[in-house]
C-alpha cells in the first residue's frame, strides 16, 4: 500500500503520546543512527514515553543517553557478529541510513543479520520517489535497500521521507543566492522533528505491517517560493537562481562537500525538476495526531539557519 488517503484517520500510535508513560524492562526496539539528526530525535522521543530501546553506535562516546536506553558499540552495518549481538531479543529494527550513507550492501547484511537474530519487524528510513530508475541518487539507492526488506521474510514498514527543511538553508551561498536546476519544479519538504515523530509512532504502533508511508511537508514550493519563504522571515535577501545542470555541476564541482553530496544535491534538483518531490500527503498527520510544521514556522523558530548568509538588509 502506497500512500494511501488517510486524512481524518488516527490509529493506536497518535493515542500512545496521551498516555502515561510506562518504562518497559527489556529493549523490545533497536534504534540505529542515534548520533545523528534523525536517531537522536528518535531515541529521545522514546525515552520521553518510558520506552525502553537499544541504540547499537559505532562510537558511544558520541551517542546520545536517553533514560531507559541501552548503548551497543558496534562496528557498523558490515559488523555481522556484533550487530546480531545487539539485536538479541530485538522485536523492531529501526534503520536509519545516514546521510553519507554505507555501501548498499552493508544495509542488505545488516537486514539479514536482523533475520538471523529473530527480528520480527524492519522499520526502514527510505526516501520519496525509490525506483530503480530515479533520478534522484538516495532514491535509486534506498529502493535497493527497501527490495532487500521487503525479502526478508520479516514484517516490514518503510518510511520514504521528502527532501528536509532543516537542510534547505544550507542550498543558500554567503551572497543570498539558492543555485540549481530544478526549475519551476517543486519540492514537500519535511522538517527533521515531523520524521522523527512520524518514525517513533511506527515504531511503537501497531497495524502497519506491510505499509509504505510517504513522510512530506503540509506544501509543495518551488524553489523560488522557498527564496521567498526565508526572504519573509525578515533577516535576509535571498533569491533563486535558475541554473542549467552543466552550469550546477561546474558550480558543485567547486564545492568543499563529499562527492556523494555533490551527486545528492545536482540529482536531488533534478528530481524536483521532474516532479518527484512535488507530491504532498497527510501520512505525517496520519501517524502523528498533528499537521506537520511548514517552512515558514520552521523559520520562525529557526532564527540563526541563515546567520551564514552575508546579504543583511
Amino acid at each position: 500500500m502506497l500512500s494511501a488517503d488517510r486524512s481524518g484517520e488516527h490509529g493506536n500510535s497518535s493515542d500512545q503520546s496521551m498516555t502515561v508513560p510506562v518504562r518497559v524492562q527489556t529493549p523490545r526496539i533497536a534504534v540505529t543512527g542515534a548520533t545523528g539528526e534523525v536517531g537522536s530525535r528518535v531515541a529521545m522521543l522514546l525515552a520521553e514515553r518510558g520506552v525502553a530501546q537499544r541504540l547499537p553506535v559505532r562510537a558511544a562516546r558520541h551517542a546520545p543517553r536517553p533514560a531507559y536506553a541501552d548503548v551497543v558499540e558496534v562496528g557498523g552495518y558490515s559488523d555481522r557478529r556484533g550487530l546480531r549481538a545487539a539485536l538479541d531479543g530485538i522485536e523492531t529494527f529501526l534503520i536509519i541510513p545516514g546521510r553519507e550513507p554505507a555501501a548498499v550492501d552493508h544495509y542488505r547484511a545488516a537486514v539479514s543479520v536482523a533475520a538471523e537474530a529473530g527480528v520480527q519487524r524492519i522499520v526502514h528510513l527510505s526516501r520519496v520517489g525509490a525506483a530503480p530508475d530515479a533520478t534522484f541518487s538516495d532514491a535509486r539507492d534506498h529502493w535497493q535497500i527497501e527490495e532487500h526488506v521487503r525479502a526478508s521474510g520479516l514484517d516490514w514498514t518503510i518510511a520514504r521521507m521528502n527532501l528536509v527543511i532543516d537542510r534547505l538553508p544550507t542550498l543558500v551561498r554567503k551572497t543570498g543566492e539558492i543555485c540549481g536546476p530544478a526549475g519551476t519544479g517543486r519540492a514537500a519538504a519535511i522538517a527533521l522533528e515531523d520524521v522523527a515523530l512520524s518514525l517513533a509512532a511506527l515504531v511503537t504502533g501497531d497495524g502497519h505491517e506491510g505499509q509504505v508511508y510517504e513522510l512530506t511537508g503540509p506544501e509543495s514550493l518551488t524553489f523560488r517560493e522557498v527564496a521567498g519563504a526565508m526572504n519573509r522571515s525578515g533577516r535576509h535577501t535571498i533569491k533563486y537562481v535558475p541554473q542549467t545542470d552543466e552550469e550546477a555541476t561546474a558550480m558543485v564541482s567547486s564545492l568543499d562537500i563529499s562527492d556523494e553530496e555533490k551527486v545528492r544535491r545536482l540529482t536531488a534538483f533534478a528530481a524536483a525538476r521532474e516532479g518527484a518531490l512535488e507530491h504532498v500527503t497527510g501520512d505525517v498527520a496520519y501517524l502523528t495526531g498533528h499537521s506537520p510544521t511548514n517552512l515558514a514556522d520552521w523559520l520562525r523558530t529557526h532564527p540563526f539557519a541563515l546567520v551564514h548568509v552575508g546579504a543583511i538588509i
